[in-house]
């Protein structure tokens, strides 16, 4: 059981009037992150859905500082200002750098990656909904295959979602972590872990996206839902190196009853030109992405 289930903080600092969309599950993800990392945060994060949500200056709902960075520099931006506190001799503050999958997988990986590589002390969060969500639904590398976007130069993307995570696990960071705003508690508790760990920690997150995924906003705790049940993003933690299941994976491990896939497909519209050859090579991705897992998981 999650060691915060009964201590989750009931303070609010993501406050009502956001310009995020109905459904919107970085909303989710967001809202429970923040009261995880609590006061003593401050915020880093480029052009995004998520800078949309913060809204436009002078007025936020969200209450915490909060620096707004170019596309590929959040953490550069997040790394300067863990200097500067450094200087400061500021040891109680914790700096959070938050970016789409866009500015994390393609724009951002150069400065994430040398900031990993000297150890500096932040965490990094990528809210992943596969795609440049904010200006009109682009491919990005962590668009699944078999996916319609405006700019698939033919009927679907063709390649599969770039494994984000066994490129962060080679920088050899203290903490990695998957999780969810479907299972927000398994969220909040890896945040609280990570607040405590020093060094470069890397939280990614599914963030489904109504508009962009081609669903109902009614749905996004469903899809989130799915999206683990099915394994194809399986919730975990990786820490000093070591791997483990949580949450609903863990007990999808070791019942073995994950779903096939096409449980989580068939309901999004994004979908709708995948045919069965791309299906088939989507199953056995995550079929093989799954069985490598559950061997880390018994090491």
């Amino acid at each position: 059981m999650p060691e915060n289930l009964f201590k989750i903080n009931v303070k609010e600092y993501i406050l009502p009037g956001t310009r995020a969309c109905q459904g919107c599950g970085l909303s989710l993800a967001y809202r429970h992150a923040l009261k995880a990392l609590r006061e003593n945060t401050i915020v880093t994060l480029p052009a995004s859905c998520l800078c949309v949500l913060h809204g436009l200056y002078p007025s936020t709902p969200v209450a915490v500082p909060c620096l707004n960075n170019s596309f590929a520099a959040t953490a550069a931006s997040a790394a300067g200002i863990a200097a500067g506190l450094q200087a400061l001799n500021k040891t109680d503050l914790t700096v959070l750098a938050i970016a789409g999958d866009g500015g994390t997988f393609d724009m951002g990986i150069q400065a994430l990656s040398g900031a990993a590589e000297r150890e500096t002390d932040f965490i990094y969060c990528c809210y992943d909904n596969e795609g440049y969500m904010n200006t009109g639904t682009q491919r990005s590398s962590a668009t699944p295959l078999g996916a319609v976007t405006t700019t698939t130069p033919i009927a679907t993307k063709q390649q599969h979602k770039k494994d984000f995570i066994k490129i962060m696990e080679a920088h050899e960071i203290p903490y990695i972590a998957t999780c969810s705003p479907a299972y927000p508690i398994d969220l909040y508790d890896k945040f609280v872990k990570a607040k405590k760990i020093k060094g470069t920690r890397y939280i990614h997150i599914n963030v489904p996206c109504p508009p962009g995924w081609g669903y109902p906003p009614r749905d996004t705790v469903r899809m989130g839902r799915l999206a683990v049940e099915t394994a194809v993003f399986p919730l975990f933690e990786i820490e000093d190196g070591k791997f483990r299941f949580t949450s609903r994976s863990k007990t999808m491990a070791e019942r073995g009853n994950k779903l096939p896939v096409i449980n989580y497909l068939e309901r999004q519209g994004r979908f709708r030109r995948m045919n069965i050859e791309q299906l088939r090579q989507f199953q056995a991705w995550v079929d093989k992405k799954w069985q490598e897992y559950l061997r880390r998981s018994q090491e």
